[in-house]
């Protein structure tokens, strides 16, 4: 495969993903509200009850094996070991079953004791019961996810996305209505959750058919491939084990230092000077309003760093090292593409889009709702940075490195959390400045060590010079675009004009100044398409 073919495909597997992370993260906007309408305040106390410990069980029972069987079958598939690539798949199906089964078996069985005992909250149990399904479906639709990833077949990933949030919105809905109506709140939560186990449901049921039709093909790559000996059981086991503990870790990593900072955050802010409600008020704006505007790209991060994982593995195992780099560059330079608009545009508008987003809500602390969106918006580089970068590291073989990375972060985040929300005049936003820190420390660590061992080499020209005048020519204009119009049209008019006017400038000036070249375009889905467009405009040469 030929270094632009590769290309070509990790950068429209990347799209993929995104547009169809897009699609799940809208119908996902339209669900919470409604939900909340339907079964009240009370049916959503015992939904938010049970959402995280399921979320953790499934963290604990799916691990990082999806990822891990991807790069396995992207490896054993470079060297054309498709048989070995086919027992990889069984292997991890098999693991994600029994670990399904027994998380399963644990949420169902124990669900009085857990909602009774652990949760003192009885009227949970119906919820627990109801989403309990999923933990057999989801592990084994990540199977097939982990599988079709490491074949670099993106579109049913992306599919079976869409469908999986399909169902789950709208039979959450319509259960968790129909449930409410007939029994109660404590019903109408179960309806709500068994919308998840029914979207697994449906979307491994799409995948195993799509699996199934393609046997013919799979045995005929299994045939051409009968002289090559392949690894035993408990190899391959070993090596799934290598890269998926690492990644469980990690995974569980993060919520729990955000668990813990959040009791950290409230107590400085009572030493500070704030009482209670004041504290959890402040969190609140922090931690529900403003980091979830700055985490939007996050379904775009996470489709880069996605496809890069199977193709910086294929590189790997063919021993092409400059077609990893090459690939490596790509990722990273795609990520700040995306980031840095996404960042600077947010600083630019942060009071105004808060004013948007939030109307009805006044800041009731120190700080402004634009104020903690300012300075919480670098995190979008970053993070997008670590996401990427992981994909990068877990290609290489190297799973450990981003845990590291991600601890030393999160100590970070913990010391300047409590050591700047204890100062008074500085309050919530030293929680801020800790996650900023927190992604920040992550991905210069990963950066170092994957410049050290993968010898890349970025140009300054190209990846800060470049990317920093056309992000902050957008900022100008965008800047001088909403002081010019919120006089006459108001907040929410002039603040979408400004964004769009900001998309526009952003895409002129990084084609003025080269900031994405000829063979990049080429290099995209429709890239010879869209290159004709813009040279028939003059905006390319």
């Amino acid at each position: 495969m030929s270094n632009n073919t590769s290309r070509e495909s990790f950068l429209k597997g990347a799209l993929i993903l995104s547009l169809a992370g897009v699609i799940v993260k809208i119908m996902g906007a339209f669900f919470r509200i409604p939900l909340s309408n339907l079964i009240g305040s009370i049916g959503m106390g015992y939904y938010q009850v049970v959402y995280p410990i399921y979320t953790l069980f499934l963290t604990l029972a799916v691990a990082g094996f999806p990822t891990a069987l991807a790069k396995l079958v992207s490896e054993q598939r470079a060297v054309g070991d498709f048989k070995g690539a086919n027992k990889t798949f069984r292997i991890s199906y098999t693991v994600l079953f029994i670990t399904g089964l027994i998380s399963f078996s644990i949420f169902f069985f124990g669900a009085e004791f857990i909602s009774t005992v652990i949760l003192k909250n009885s009227g949970a149990y119906a919820a627990m019961v109801a989403i309990s399904p999923a933990l057999l479906f989801v592990p084994l639709m990540s199977s097939y996810r982990g599988y079709f990833q490491g074949r670099r077949d993106m579109t049913k990933i992306a599919v079976s996305q869409v469908i999986e949030q399909f169902f789950r919105v709208s039979l959450g809905l319509f259960l968790g209505y129909m449930l409410m109506k007939s029994y109660g709140s404590e019903m109408g939560a179960a309806g709500g959750v068994l919308g998840a186990a029914i979207g697994g449901f449906a979307s491994a049921a799409f995948l195993i058919y799509i699996y199934l039709r393609n046997t013919k093909e799979r045995k005929a790559e299994i045939a051409h491939s009968s002289h090559i000996k392949t690894e035993s059981t408990g190899t391959i086991l070993k090596k799934l084990l290598y890269v998926a503990i690492p990644i469980t870790i990690g995974a569980c990593v993060m919520p729990l230092v955000n668990m813990v900072d959040s009791v950290i955050v409230v107590r400085r802010l009572q030493v500070a000077g704030f009482d209670i409600d004041m504290a959890n008020s402040l969190l609140g704006q922090l931690s529900g309003m403003a980091i979830p505007i700055v985490n939007l790209p996050v379904v775009i991060d996470q489709a880069i760093g996605m496809s890069l994982v199977p193709s910086i593995s294929e590189a790997y195992a063919l021993n092409q090292i400059n077609r990893a780099r090459k690939e490596a560059k790509t990722g990273l330079k795609t990520i700040l593409l995306v980031v840095l608009p996404c960042t600077f545009g947010l600083a630019a508008l942060a009071t105004p889009i808060m004013s948007l987003l939030f109307p009805s809500i006044e800041a009731t602390g120190p700080a402004s709702l634009g104020t903690l969106l300012f300075v919480v918006a670098p995190s979008a580089i970053f993070l997008g940075l670590v996401y990427a970068q992981n994909g990068i590291l877990q290609g290489m073989g190297k799973p450990m490195v981003p845990v590291m990375a991600l601890l030393v972060g999160m100590l970070f985040k913990v010391v300047i959390s409590y050591t700047l929300t204890g100062i008074a005049s500085v309050n919530i936003i030293g929680s801020g400045i800790g996650t900023v820190s927190a992604y920040a420390v992550a991905s210069i660590i990963e950066f170092i060590y994957i410049k050290k061992h993968m010898q890349l080499k970025l140009s300054p020209k190209e990846f800060i010079i470049k990317p920093l005048l056309t992000v902050i020519t957008m900022f100008v204009v965008v800047k001088l675009s909403y002081g010019v119009t919120v006089g006459f049209l108001g907040n929410a008019l002039a603040t979408l004009i400004s964004i769009s006017i900001g998309g526009i400038v952003y895409g002129l000036v990084l084609l003025g100044i080269g900031g994405i070249t000829k063979e990049e375009l080429m290099s995209m889905p429709k890239g010879e398409k869209i290159y004709s467009i813009l040279r028939k405009f003059k905006l390319m040469k």
